[in-house]
Formats: structure tokens, sequence, C-alpha cells
């Protein structure tokens, strides 16, 4: 499945895919630096807990919030830690920026890094500069890397077409992640073209809660039908009035292929 077999690589990658053929699930916990507290994770290691007790195998943390969980907590659970970020409160949100380095992320002892690119945006030839350097680090460190892969700029009116997120996955392939996670086209046949095509293993991004979780669950269930290779789903989770709960129901459909039961 994974291209790369140096023995650090593959220990580290066993370890995010130890369920064996089972999807990945991954809960990014990432967002507070782009939108501000996370009004649910404000007590984080105890929600990282129950991500950890209810299903998820890795959640992605920038550095400073890594630090506020108990080591033991990723005895079951990976640790990826993000190397990129933005604020809502910028002249241009999409203008990604590194904010943390694989150095950083191995000491921090990691199990993946992960790099968020905004293709067509504004800043574009920055971002994938930096992806190119994290692949590099990440190569002479045997880390995984994750490429988180959205197209978003003022000219994009439909950031999920397929040809579009076709093309952005390909370029975090070609410069080197290991995974990729993107908004899949709404059409399953069209991200079912989208993953067969991609080369690495693509994770179907939850995206914004609305209209209510049965639709993301039911959307995230029709790209594991699709061929995806797991699901990451953030704001689906720490938004809910019980974290514990919706982790389940994700876990259902990404481990056991299971119909989303409606509620």
């Amino acid at each position: 499945m994974y291209r790369n077999d140096s023995f650090g690589r593959r220990l580290r990658l066993g370890h995010l895919g130890r369920r064996g053929g089972s999807g990945l699930l991954l809960v990014p916990l990432d967002h507070a630096v782009g939108a501000g507290p996370l009004g649910a994770a404000a007590d984080l290691d105890a929600l990282v807990a129950q991500l950890a007790e209810h299903g998820a195998d890795g959640v992605v943390l920038h550095k400073g919030a890594a630090r506020r969980i108990r080591p033991a907590r990723f005895r079951d659970l990976s640790l990826i830690v993000q190397l990129t970020g933005s604020t809502a409160l910028a002249a241009d949100p999409d203008a990604k920026y590194p904010v943390a380095s694989v150095e950083e992320a191995l000491r921090l002892g990691a199990h993946a890094v992960s790099v968020h690119v905004n293709a067509a945006s504004r800043t574009e030839a920055a971002q994938i500069e930096h992806l190119a350097e994290v692949a590099e680090q990440c190569d002479r460190w045997s880390l995984p890397l994750l490429a988180m892969m959205y197209v978003r700029g003022p000219a994009i009116r439909d950031g999920r077409a397929p040809q579009l997120v076709a093309h952005a996955v390909a370029v975090a392939a070609e410069i080197g992640a290991d995974l990729v996670k993107t908004a899949l086209p709404d059409d399953p046949a069209a991200a079912a073209r989208v993953i067969a095509g991609a080369g690495v293993p693509v994770l179907a991004a939850g995206g914004a809660p609305d209209p209510g979780p049965d639709a993301v669950l039911s959307r995230m269930a029709d790209a594991m039908r699709a061929g995806a290779a797991g699901v990451a789903a953030g704001r689906l989770v720490f938004t809910a009035g019980d974290p514990a709960a919706v982790v389940r129901r994700l876990a259902a459909v990404v481990h056991d292929r299971a119909p989303v039961a409606v509620r």
C-alpha cells in the first residue's frame, strides 16, 4: 500500500495503520489556529482520551497542543503534527505558511507530519515549495507525510470538481506524500476515479458538520465504498455534544464498512 520501504517509515506507518486492512480514521484537531478556540475541546487531553477509546486511529495536532496531551494516550493512537497554519483573521486565509518543522515533530515523538496546501490560492507556489521541502526532510528522517490538499482560490467556484481534485491529489503524490486528505467530489463515481488514479492512499475530508452528522456520515460511507483509504473528520467530532458517540459512528463506517443508521 505504501511505497517507501525504509524501516523507520514502515514502523511509523504500521503504528498508524495498526488495524491492518481496516480503514484509517483520523481526527484533525488543528483548527484553533485558523478559527479560534475549540469550545468542545477545551480539555484537549480528555477529548483525545475519548477518541482513543472509541475508535480513532490518530489525531492531527499543532506542536503546542500536542504537549498538553498525556503521552500514554498515544499507546493506541497515532500523533500527526501539523506543520502549517493560517488564521481566518488574515487578509488571505488561504495563504498557508510553516509553523513547525519535521525536527520539532520528531522531538515530540510524532508518528507522521501533515502539510496543508491550497492549490489555486494566491500563494500556491510557496505552499507547494514548502510541501516539497517537507517531503525531502521526511525521506531523510523516515517520517510519513500526510498532505492535506484542497482547491481554494479567488478563481475557484467548485473546489470539489473532479478534475481539480484529481490534479491537487496528483501534486501531493508526485511530490512525495504517503497519504493525501482531500475534499472528494460529491458524485461517488467521480470520487472513485480520483481515488483510483491517485497513486497513494486517499482520505476523505469530513468538512463542515452541516447539514448534520447523518449527511456527513453518509458522505463518508460513500467515500469508503468508492475506495477511500479512510476518513479525516475533525469538526464533526469536536463540535458534537457527545464526541465519543460520533467517533463510534465514524469508526463503524471506516473500520467495519457499516451502513449509516439515520438518527
